[in-house]
């Protein structure tokens, strides 16, 4: 494959314009629904990846208290100053914190925990995967619930070559600049399940002109979560819930007898 940075890597574009992006993906709308849904208003909500902010603001809104976990420094940096244009009793239902979700331990127990927009699939399946469902248990009572949103494997085999010249994504951006995306290439990795793609963003000035670009690969790992699950002692609790027709939100219960796993 081309060479190209990490998604979400510092000086990325994907970073920069993640609200952009996922304001303008129609498959994303209703998440924040379903998880306020999934617990009463007023209640302890764990996100693990939570960007931007997006959703920890959003849930805050919704009254209750979020703390908010995510691995980059670039993205943490952005929700905080989203934080910080919200009034002080929103603000005081926030907690961001740097870390890992695979190895997080925050000494305490949420109602829920959620992890959004296909946060676990950046990872590989297997020890990845288990150990973020341990950390999910650990930081769960018995009975509490802990929601993953994952994309749907037999789209993900089933993506038909890109066309590199044309773009995904033709956006103005309301100062004269536009940003648009192309999907220079894409593969799939049958057995590990594992689908990259590079996608270019592109950023043109006031005059139509190439202001910057930047060719970054964005990985996903799918696998049936429920086996992976199940050794934290997180059971399913309902049927996945279709997101937008690309990926499914599975939600899980920690059964009563499941020990809560050594950080």
């Amino acid at each position: 494959m081309a060479k190209a940075k990490p998604y979400y890597a510092p000086g990325s574009l994907s970073a920069v314009f993640y609200d952009r992006i996922t304001t303008a993906d129609a498959r994303l709308l209703g998440d924040e629904d379903i998880y306020a849904n999934l617990v009463p208003a007023g209640e302890n909500i764990l996100e693990l990846g939570a960007g931007t902010g997006r959703l920890t603001v959003g849930l805050a809104q919704r009254a209750f208290h979020v703390c908010g976990v995510d691995i980059s420094p670039t993205m943490l940096s952005q929700a905080e100053a989203r934080v910080a244009k919200q009034p002080p009793e929103l603000r005081a239902r926030v907690e961001l914190r740097q870390g890992d979700m695979t190895s997080l331990d925050l000494k305490r127990t949420f109602d829920l925990v959620i992890c959004p927009f296909f946060t676990l699939a950046h990872v590989p399946t297997g020890a990845a995967w288990r150990n973020t469902f341990a950390v999910a248990a650990r930081h769960l009572a018995a009975g509490g619930l802990a929601a993953f949103h994952l994309p749907k494997l037999d789209l993900m085999r089933g993506l038909d070559p890109p066309d590199p010249r044309r773009p995904v994504m033709d956006q103005p951006l309301g100062d004269g600049r536009a940003l648009l995306l192309f999907v220079l290439e894409r593969s799939f990795k049958d057995g590990i399940n594992r689908l990259e793609q590079v996608i270019e963003y592109v950023l043109s000035d006031e005059t139509g002109r190439i202001a910057h670009r930047s060719a970054e690969r964005l990985t996903y790992y799918m696998t049936d979560p429920v086996p992976l699950a199940a050794t934290a002692g997180l059971v399913p609790d309902r049927p996945p819930i279709d997101l937008g027709g690309v990926g499914d939100i599975f939600v899980f219960r920690k059964t009563s007898g499941a020990q809560d796993p050594a950080p």
